[in-house]
């Protein structure tokens, strides 16, 4: 489990840098200004969480007893649905993507508790 965290963590960084470069030589010329912020918004979101998920391998490898794969994908959940949702909000998508923004949200922060609590679980290694 841990190298799958390893693994996604990469490809979700790696496709961040992509989407990144993507926005600001693509994007910034075709978008309104404020759907180039959004669509940013979700580059950035997804990065953080990237680096997230690399803490939560490298925390496995660790305290692999402390559960730290719930955190893991609670993680890529976040960024399936929070970043997901503001690309397509960046691209013109439904209006109705912004209600479902938050359950991505919450998703982050829901993972970031568990991966705490899981630290503090760890042991004193």
């Amino acid at each position: 489990m841990m190298r799958t965290f390893l693994g996604l963590g990469a490809v979700l960084a790696g496709l961040a840098v992509l989407l990144g470069a993507f926005g600001a030589h693509a994007l910034s010329s075709r978008i309104p200004t404020d759907r180039v912020e959004t669509f940013e918004i979700g580059v950035r979101y997804q990065m953080y969480h990237a680096l997230g998920i690399f803490v939560v391998a490298w925390a496995m490898d660790r305290w692999p007893e402390v559960g730290l794969h719930v955190a893991g994908w609670l993680f890529v959940a976040g960024t399936v649905v929070f970043c997901g949702t503001l690309y397509g909000i960046a691209f013109g998508g439904p209006r109705w993507l912004g209600a479902i923004t938050p359950v991505g949200g919450l998703c982050f922060i829901v993972g970031w508790a568990w991966l705490a609590a899981a630290a503090f679980r760890g042991g004193t290694g």
